[in-house]
């Protein structure tokens, strides 16, 4: 990561700075820093414009028909599935799906879109249950250049915060430092997940 040498939208540095960091002028000082992740770019620049249209070679439509032990899935439901995300931001990470192959959020139908807020409201139950964290970040990215690892299958993540974190932020020689391992969490959250 490296900091940057100019403002917020680009221009020159002004006479107010903020480390090495430029405001603008007119703009309030922040007391920011800006961190540019560079390896960012050879992932959205190396990566197909269009995501795969065909369920086959799709990971949740192959996370979906493996075993809930093999692919540590928290849940199935007649319309979308739990299951641990194997990258985790934290631990605890989770990720609900529909089992339809849908790319985006408008293309499901209302009872699939209302299947996975309900998943996910129950996977917030057992994050608060299993964890007992200070917040929780869920969320959708649409797209690769928004974060999507797999864009043609729309899914929801839903993962514990806790005050003083990172924030996903990898800190120290591009690693991540999680108190225990995906299958613990996996265990930790189906013993708390809701039965109803």
């Amino acid at each position: 990561m490296c900091r940057s040498t100019r403002s917020w939208n680009g221009s020159r540095p002004t006479s107010q700075n903020v480390g090495d960091v430029a405001e603008p002028a007119g703009r309030p000082v922040t007391g920011l820093d800006r961190l540019w992740a560079g390896w960012r770019s050879a992932y959205i620049e190396g990566v197909a414009a269009e995501p795969s249209q065909h369920s086959d070679d799709c990971l949740f439509c192959r996370l979906a028909a493996m075993s809930d032990d093999d692919a540590l899935i928290l849940e199935r439901a007649p319309r979308t599935f739990t299951v641990m995300n194997a990258y985790p931001y934290t631990s605890g990470h989770v990720m609900v799906a529909p089992l339809r192959h849908v790319g985006d959020l408008q293309s499901l139908d209302a009872e699939d879109a209302a299947a996975l807020m309900h998943a996910t409201q129950r996977a917030c139950v057992a994050l608060q249950s299993a964890y007992a964290p200070d917040g929780l970040n869920v969320g959708v990215n649409i797209g690769r250049v928004a974060g999507a690892g797999v864009p043609g299958h729309v899914h929801m993540h839903a993962l514990p915060r806790w005050s003083g974190d990172t924030n996903f932020m990898t800190t120290v020689a591009e690693a991540r430092v999680l108190p225990e391992s995906l299958r613990a969490s996996w265990e930790k959250l189906r013993a708390a997940w809701p039965r109803t």
